[in-house]
Formats: structure tokens, C-alpha cells, sequence
């Protein structure tokens, strides 16, 4: 439905009822379970626990501050008009994005709105090949149902579903609303017919809508914690009914399914994973292969275990210590790069999945299909992420609470942990997910997914250079001196070609220095007569050597480049024209309110919406972003406005993210003309 990019309407708050209202009808229209409140236990604070439970699950569906908007597009081969409503909000440690979507009485979550929100819809599997064709907006066919029959037993016609690929079974990328009854089929081989019609997918114009109009949606996690794939007991008692014993050889071409139960480690093995369950254990830590335990207080435990790069890893602790060294890897990250934030970069609480998807899973050493596999949480001796964070817990690396619905949250961190403190980064493979330490620290474009608190602009270092392309009817000059006519160069640069072809073609006047006599070369190249001053030149024969540099460098296409942290110039790209400036403008509206706009900062590597957050905070006033008027739509240019005459705010804000003070033009519209 979303394959064209639809008119949206401004954003509007949505009051606190309203938001109330709406979750409740995705509650009571999804069938999300509420916890009642339980016999014998005593409040906090006077407060009624299924209230509590209410409230969390309410913000976990739609979080507070979430906005609204009318939208309009166009669906089907007819090309029918169609209007509806977008809720807009964003999950701890996540940007803004479109989370869920009403047409008509209907409202349908979005991929954002599921990766948050695991086993909220039924999820349907199909293979990835198929899956491509899907994000085309093509309805899936009966036939590319996967893992199936039996199918979940909610998948009825006219439910909303999710659709995963096999490769990837625990994240939804594809919503969609079921044309047939799915969990009644018994057999999709040779069927026909479509089976699921799509509305969103994630590479859509709704997953790739964001406040701003920056555009570009987020990274779908590699997993998602809690979408457990075989969750529906019907489907589990179906399975276990229609499991065969096979022969060996017809195993090999028909596959099997194992009968006996896994054989678990003896030993430590086992009462470490019994350790994690229970309050009155001894924390302890295997960091090698033999047989020794040691408490994960101990330094020298975890400088040792810092100091070996993760590799392919064969068993649960060898996995077990690369998960812990990636989430220190992920804190060290974080509490370097935004050294300035007291909470280096994260909204708490954070949730379990957004913990694994943006501190741990980032920074594993995955290089090959065979490690992504490896290395899983559930191949550790903590199985889930709740295990896992308490583990964390019991050795005071971070602060966590149970809520209601089984969920745990982080509500703080150590940053100052010696664990943390003294991590020594291991190398990284390059990905898009993951920002490494390298890039990092020279201000690399990666940024981390879901992390809009971070902004890697504040602490860069920025210079802007001057360079000139010279025209065609120079290039005998550039010749002679053995350099390139369609190369940049610095002033300086072109003074000194300049002044080595002068040399060369013996051009100084003998009677004066400081005069050039002019060759037909640069009589025709720089000197055209089209001016009284070009005649008098060329009837003289002669020209000062300081004014025909000055009139070649006019003469050349003006470029500049603007270089950040540790880039060279010939690692960036030359852009035309004169460095652009950033333009801070005061108006006066009804009557005496003044208002200060800013805009032109993309060149300088600074997010306009990152930057009015922060300035909504310092200023304690509204801000807004929208596109600046007169730009273009394919390149848009964003104009942060915020409320009261806010000048200086903005030039310090500026300051922290490298611009200079001469780069930036203040146009003050308030002032009175004089009379």
C-alpha cells in the first residue's frame, strides 16, 4: 500500500486520553494480555498493580508524547484513493517512527511497532526469496507459506499477521492481513489462491518516514528475544502428533527430527545454568576451557577475558565470554563517544531486546554465515536476555526491574565499572549495523541503531578548504609544469603553477619585476577584451604578476571540501561552489513573539533534528523542523525553528559540533530600521 510515498499532514500531540483510548483499542483488538491484580500482595505506595500493569503495556503499545497525523495515498491496481490516521512515537532508546497505522476502524501495527513488541500478531514464514517479491507489494500466495501445516491458530481470516523469512524466523518484516483462513490448512503444497494481502513491509515509504524528512528507515535486528516461533500450544501438540521415525537413509534426503533428548553437560556446566535461577548461588564466571572457576569480581578474570579476541566459538563459555565481552565493547562505545551525556547516549530504562540488539549484538565478531550462527544468545549458559541481564546484575555492572508481563528493563548502568573502564576494543569486521572503535573515534558515518540520544557530531573537529578547477584554455599552462588541468587546487597551489610557467617561458619584464609580459596563451586564456580593462591590458602588453593571478584564480571554478576529524583531502569529495554558511535568522511574529530559525548544517555533518532536541532541553522552549522554503524536495534543506530569541543558544550548540564562528551569518530581522 505504501510503495508510493503518501501526503501526510503536520503531526499533532495526542492528548493523554486520547492515547489512553487508542491503546485500549489495540489491547482489547489484539488480545494483549493484562495482568490482574494479584491476591495478597500489597501495593507500593497506594498504587493498584493491575493499574501499573495497564500503564506499562499501554506504553509499550503506544509510548507517551506519541503524535498523530491524517495521511492519503493510493492502493490497488485501480489506483483507489485512500485516507487514514499514522501514529508516530518512539520506544526507549529508539528514534521517531511511524508505529501504527488506522484505516477506516482498523489499526495495524507496524515492523517498528513489532520488533518492540514481540508476539503481539501471529507470524507466518516464508522463504526469503519470496520475501523479496513481497517488499514489491506483491500478496502472498498460498503456496509460500513455510514451517507449516500447522499454522498458528490465530491466523483466521482477517487477522492482522506477520511475516518473517526462514532464514531469519524471529524478525517481522512484512504486516499483512490474511485473505483465507491459514491455521485451518492442512497441506499448502499445490494449493492456490492468495493467502496474505500486503500493507506495510519494511522498506516502505511508512518505515522509511522520520521526523526530519532525513528519510531512511532503521536496521531490522538480526534477532528479536520473546517472538518465541513455536509459542502456540496447538501447533506444538500438532507437530509433536505428526513427528516420524525414519530410517537413516531416507533421513538424509527427507530430514529428520532427533528423538532423544539432547544430553546435557555434567558437572560445573550444570550448576552454573542452575545458578542464574536461583538467589543464593555463588556468581562465578568460567573463562577457560579446563576446570577453573573464578568470581566475576576478580580483575584479573575479566582482564584476561578483554584481552583475547573473540573467534569462532566451539562451546557455551567460550560463547559465553564473547556475549560479555561484546556488551562491555558496547558500554566502552558508548560512554567514549558521548563523554558529554551523563547517561552516554541511552534513555533509560531499556528494555531486554533493544540492550541485546543495540549493545551487544553490534559488537560481535561475526565475519562468516557459520559465526552469526554460533553465536546466539540462546547458545549461551543464560538461554534468554532476562538471564543474561540478571547475571549482569548479580556483579553490579547494571540496575534491573521486572515489570508486569515478565519484561525486564535496565534502569541504569555502571559506565564506571574498571570492567568497562579498562576494556581493550578488539577489531571489527566493517557492517552498516555497527559503528567500530576506529570509526568512532575519527567520526565514521556508521552510527548505532536505535541509539537517536547519541549524536556523533558534538566533539567533531571541522576545517573548510578553498579549492579552484581550472578552465579548459588553461591547461598548456598546467602542461608545462606538469600538472593536471582537472585536478583541485589550493590558492597557494595555483600560485605556484603559475609562477613556475612564468619561469619557465621567461615572461618577467626585464625593466620591471613585478610585471609580466603576456604570452598569446594567457592573453586568450585569462585576458578575453571584453572589458576596457582587458584592452588597456592587452594594448600594454603587460600585466602586474599579482593581478593576473588574482584574475586566473577568478577565472577557475570555485569547489570546496569540508573536512572532518582526521580526513584528508583527497578522502572527500570536492562539491561546487563557495563553502555554504549556516544561517541563524531572528523574526518577530504577532505583534512581539520572536522566534530563531537556523538551518543550513547538513553539510557539516549535523542532524537537524538531533540538534532541535537539544536545544529544546537548553532553551527550555518548543522547537520544530521543517523543510526550508525554495529548497529543493529531491535535497531537502531543514530549518530548525525555536521559540524567543535563542541566538546564542545556537552559535554554543554549533560550537560543540565544530562550526566556527565565521562560518556562521546572523541575519536579525527585529532590530527597527533607522530612520
Amino acid at each position: 500500500m505504501f510503495k508510493k510515498k503518501p501526503t501526510i499532514k503536520p503531526l499533532a500531540p495526542l492528548r493523554s486520553s486520547e492515547r489512553r483510548r487508542i491503546a485500549d483499542q489495540i489491547i482489547a483488538e489484539y488480545g494483549v494480555e493484562v495482568p490482574s491484580k494479584q491476591e495478597g500482595h500489597q501495593p507500593e505506595q497506594g498504587n493498584d498493580t493491575a493499574t501499573l500493569g495497564i500503564g506499562a503495556i499501554r506504553n509499550r503499545l503506544l509510548p507517551e508524547n506519541s503524535q498523530s497525523a491524517r495521511f492519503t495515498t493510493t492502493a490497488g491496481k485501480d489506483l483507489k484513493q485512500v485516507s487514514g490516521t499514522i501514529y508516530v512515537g518512539a520506544h526507549p532508546t529508539q528514534e521517531l517512527r511511524v508505529l501504527w497505522i488506522k484505516i477506516e476502524d482498523r489499526i495495524i501495527p507496524t515492523v517498528y511497532t513489532l520488533w518492540s513488541n514481540p508476539g503481539l500478531v501471529p507470524l507466518l514464514h516464508t522463504p526469503d526469496i519470496v520475501l523479496q517479491k513481497l517488499r514489491g507489494g506483491a500478496d502472498l500466495m498460498t503456496p509460500g507459506l513455510a514451517r507449516g501445516p500447522p499454522f498458528p491458530s490465530k491466523a483466521t481470516k482477517g487477522s492482522v499477521v506477520a511475516i518473517a523469512s526462514v532464514e531469519k524466523p524471529s524478525v517481522p518484516v512484512v504486516v499483512g492481513v490474511c485473505e483465507i483462513d491459514i491455521a485451518a490448512l492442512r497441506e499448502v503444497r499445490g494449493a492456490k489462491g492468495h493467502a496474505v494481502r500486503g500493507e506495510h513491509w519494511d522498506s516502505d515509504e511508512i518505515w522509511a518516514w522520520s521526523r526530519g524528512g532525513a528519510g531512511g528507515g532503521g536496521k531490522a535486528p538480526e534477532e528479536i528475544e520473546g517472538w518465541d516461533l513455536d509459542n502456540d500450544t496447538e501447533v506444538v501438540e500438532d507437530r509433536l502428533n505428526h513427528v516420524a521415525i525414519v530410517d537413516s537413509d531416507d533421513e538424509q534426503n527427507e530430514g529428520g527430527v532427533p528423538l532423544t533428548p539432547t544430553t546435557a553437560q555434567p558437572g560445573k556446566e550444570k550448576a552454573r545454568n542452575e545458578f542464574l535461577q536461583g538467589e543464593d548461588g555463588e556468581p562465578f564466571e568460567r573463562v577457560q576451557v579446563d576446570d577453573k572457576e573464578l568470581s566475576t569480581k576478580g580483575e584479573a578474570t575479566r582482564r584476561d577475558a578483554q584481552n583475547r579476541t573473540p573467534a569462532l566459538a566451539d562451546s557455551e563459555t567460550e560463547i559465553d565470554d564473547i556475549f560479555w565481552n561484546a556488551l562491555l565493547y558496547g558500554l566502552y562505545h558508548h560512554r567514549r563517544t558521548n563523554a558529554s551525556d551523563p547517561h552516554h547516549g541511552l534513555n533509560f530504562p531499556v528494555n531486554q531486546s533493544a540492550l541485546i540488539s543495540n549493545l551487544v549484538l553490534p559488537f560481535l565478531p561475526v565475519t562468516t554465515p557459520a559465526q552469526a550462527t554460533t553465536l546466539n544468545i540462546k547458545k549461551t549458559s543464560w538461554k534468554n536476555a532476562r538471564k543474561f541481564i540478571k547475571a549482569l546484575e548479580k556483579v553490579q555492572l547494571l540496575k534491573s526491574k521486572d515489570r508486569d508481563g515478565g519484561e525486564c528493563v535496565v534502569l541504569d548502568i555502571d559506565f564506571e565499572d574498571s570492567a568497562v573502564t579498562n576494556f581493550k576494543p578488539y577489531e571489527l569486521p566493517k557492517k552498516d549495523t555497527a559503528s567500530t572503535e576506529s570509526e568512532a573515534g575519527s567520526g565514521g558515518k556508521a552510527t548505532l541503531a536505535g541509539m537517536s540520544a547519541s549524536d556523533a557530531a558534538i566533539g567533531q573537529k571541522l576545517s573548510k578548504i578553498d579549492l579552484y578547477k581550472p578552465k579548459e584554455q588553461l591547461a598548456p599552462v598546467f602542461a608545462a609544469s606538469g600538472a593536471s588541468q582537472y585536478a583541485f587546487y589550493l590558492p597557494t597551489e595555483l600560485r605556484s603553477i603559475i609562477n613556475s610557467y612564468i619561469e619557465s617561458e621567461e615572461l618577467i619584464s626585464e625593466t620591471n619585476k613585478r610585471l609580466i609580459n603576456l604570452d598569446p596563451i594567457l592573453a586568450n586564456a585569462v585576458f578575453d577584451g571584453s572589458t576596457p580593462l582587458d584592452r588597456e591590458v592587452l594594448a600594454k602588453g603587460s600585466v602586474p604578476r599579482d593581478a593576473l593571478i588574482d584574475r586566473i584564480l577568478k577565472s577557475c571554478s570555485p569547489h570546496h571540501a569540508i573536512l572532518r576529524n582526521d580526513e584528508s583531502r583527497e578522502s572527500v569529495r570536492a562539491k561546487a561552489g563557495h563553502a555554504p554558511k549556516v544561517l541563524i535568522s531572528l523574526e518577530t511574529r504577532s505583534g512581539n513573539k520572536t522566534v530563531t530559525k537556523l538551518s543550513g548544517v547538513e553539510p557539516f555533518y549535523i542532524h537537524p533534528q538531533t540538534l532541535a532536541d537539544e536545544l529544546q532541553k537548553s532553551c527550555a522552549s518548543s522547537t520544530s523542523v521543517g523543510q526550508l522554503a525554495g529548497s529543493s524536495p529531491k535535497k531537502p534543506v531543514m530549518e530548525v525553528m525555536v521559540q524567543g530569541p535563542q541566538k546564542d543558544a545556537m552559535i554554543k550548540a554549533l560550537e560543540k559540533r565544530g562550526i566556527n564562528k565565521q562560518w556562521i551569518q546572523i541575519n536579525d530581522k527585529t532590530k527597527g530600521k533607522k530612520k
